[in-house]
């Protein structure tokens, strides 16, 4: 308590009023006398015969990246479902921000009381600092591996792409191209290791030439495509990691005259309003994105509730959707 009384800048009996939910003590400084709390690493105060206190605050929301469809989807979730909940945001969003050390300075936010992280661009070990301080926060779609002691939510990757390669096996395709997402992503590992899988159940064996590591762009998917299509043999069959990047595939084939999918299947991955756009629309996994938004601020919530987590890690389910980019293979393949 004294070094709790020292760190606020308060006095023992002031400590001990927070502690014990006593009256006396204004907002402000009770909110003090809890951040010091935290920071220090200390138990949540927890009254003689009760239970902690719920965490005040807004909800610190940080996406650092263009909130288009993906994005959007997923903070627009969150931002209702913290409406529904009483609680305010406040947004970080934008390419601009996604250096900005933001993570060092939130624990000492008194106007924040947690956080949720939209795959977040630092390291791990900045997570795992932050989850030191005691600073309740979850990650939606971690891009790195993270200690089971951090909330994360994120789709089945490896179930969505073991879908996808096992649709594209069962219509006679035995040689696949990859356009894979960076080699450092969590996601991308996933989704790598469910399309051998698939393979495996089919009794092929991966071939590393046919994988093209890069960010999930429509630029990406075109360059890789072109690489992939030049091959002797050439792929049958093309796995972008997201919709985006299969339509820059759909641009690659269409400038070789090669049709779809009489020539070449081609999928995606996201299933967001894009993949119905193109034509033929796409074959991809559906995530459930605004799922995602909302089982993230319920994990939080609970986390400000002092609740004790029982799972958190959360994976969730997702849907291989047929459309008409992907086909049997050609008889002339």
């Amino acid at each position: 308590m004294r070094d709790v009384a020292a760190a606020a800048g308060v006095s023992l009996a002031t400590v001990s009023r927070v502690v014990n939910q006593i009256g006396g003590v204004t907002p402000e400084t009770r909110r003090l006398v809890e951040r010091a709390i935290e920071e220090l690493g200390l138990p949540a105060p927890v009254p003689r015969g009760g239970t902690p206190k719920p965490v005040e605050g807004a909800v610190y929301v940080r996406c650092p990246y263009v909130l288009t469809d993906y994005f959007g989807l997923i903070v627009s979730s969150i931002a209702e479902t913290l409406e529904q909940h009483g609680r305010q945001v406040v947004l970080n969003a934008g390419e601009s921000v996604a250096h900005d050390p933001v993570l060092t300075r939130l624990a000492s936010r008194r106007d924040v009381g947690g956080a949720i992280l939209i795959l977040p661009p630092e390291p791990s070990e900045d997570l795992v600092r932050l989850s030191s301080r005691r600073f309740p926060f979850v990650v939606v779609d971690p891009r790195t591996a993270l200690p089971r002691d951090i909330p994360s939510v994120s789709a089945a990757h490896h179930s969505g792409a073991r879908q996808l390669t096992a649709h594209l096996t069962a219509l006679g395709h035995t040689r696949i191209g990859v356009i894979a997402g960076p080699r450092e992503w969590l996601a991308a590992d996933a989704r790598l290791s469910g399309h051998s899988a698939a393979l495996a159940d089919a009794g092929i064996l991966p071939d590393p030439a046919l994988v093209r590591h890069d960010q999930p762009t429509t630029l990406h998917g075109y360059r890789a495509a072109r690489e992939l299509l030049a091959l002797d043999p050439r792929p049958t069959a093309l796995v972008a990691f997201n919709d985006k990047a299969a339509v820059g595939a759909l641009q690659a084939a269409a400038e070789l005259s090669l049709s779809v999918p009489g020539d070449l299947s081609v999928t995606g991955f996201d299933d967001l309003d894009l993949s119905r756009a193109t034509t033929p629309a796409l074959t991809t996994v559906r995530q459930p994105l605004q799922e995602m938004g909302r089982m993230a601020v319920s994990l939080l919530t609970r986390l400000l509730d002092r609740h004790e987590l029982e799972a958190r890690h959360v994976e969730l389910a997702v849907d291989l959707v047929v459309r008409g980019s992907t086909g049997p293979l050609s008889r002339f393949d």
